[in-house]
């Protein structure tokens, strides 16, 4: 080339094109991106298959809960009210059904067992037959957890009734229709003991 575009010397221009930065740090960027959505599916799909780490150890724990029995002491537990002995009770022995002779029977049996008697006979038409069960025990309110609870322990599915209008402490035994005889004394002495001397509630309590 000639004229005042002349070249000279040994060195040439270089004719490459400039690179082109920009491209490279979005390539860079993009990859990194990539980079890090594959990290967290991988460390979601960890979490699925160990039961969600930190959280799930934590239900682990509350659901491994174990539940303890404890006795209460008997001092926690509310005292029985004081129950009469036999001698101290007086019942009155009625019959309620069509069979004869079961008043006599039964309150000769109670006598033998330490009770008072007093009135036998027929009962009232207020009961005679209508005690479709075993036994009504009647007598006044004050009776009902004291009295009746101690007469219960001799006629077994007897039903305990309160008569708030009833003057005295005689209690009546009013024989029913199911009534066969009364418990055997095995039987009544084994409830009346778990009358006087009642076993102390279970109380649970969670360990964690």
């Amino acid at each position: 080339m000639g004229g005042k575009y002349r070249i000279t010397g040994d060195k040439y221009p270089r004719m490459r094109r400039r690179r082109r930065r920009g491209r490279l740090v979005v390539v860079v960027v993009a990859c990194g991106a990539a980079l890090g959505v594959a990290g967290w599916g991988t460390l979601q799909l960890i979490d699925v298959f160990t039961g969600g780490g930190g959280t799930a150890s934590a239900a682990g724990s509350k659901a491994s809960c174990t539940v303890k029995s404890a006795q209460a002491s008997p001092s926690a537990s509310a005292s029985p009210a004081a129950l009469p002995k036999p001698a101290q009770i007086t019942v009155n022995v009625l019959n309620a059904t069509t069979r004869s002779g079961l008043a006599k029977t039964t309150a000769d049996a109670l006598e033998k067992r330490g009770f008072k008697i007093g009135e036998v006979g027929n009962a009232p038409k207020e009961y005679d037959k209508k005690v479709t069960g075993a036994a009504l025990l009647l007598g006044p309110t004050a009776s009902l957890n004291t009295s009746l609870s101690v007469l219960s322990t001799q006629v077994g599915g007897a039903e305990r009734r309160a008569d708030a209008g009833r003057k005295g402490a005689e209690v009546d035994l009013i024989i029913g229709d199911r009534f066969q005889a009364l418990s055997s004394e095995a039987e009544a002495a084994k409830a009346l003991s778990v009358l006087v001397s009642p076993q102390p509630a279970a109380t649970t309590k969670k360990a964690c």
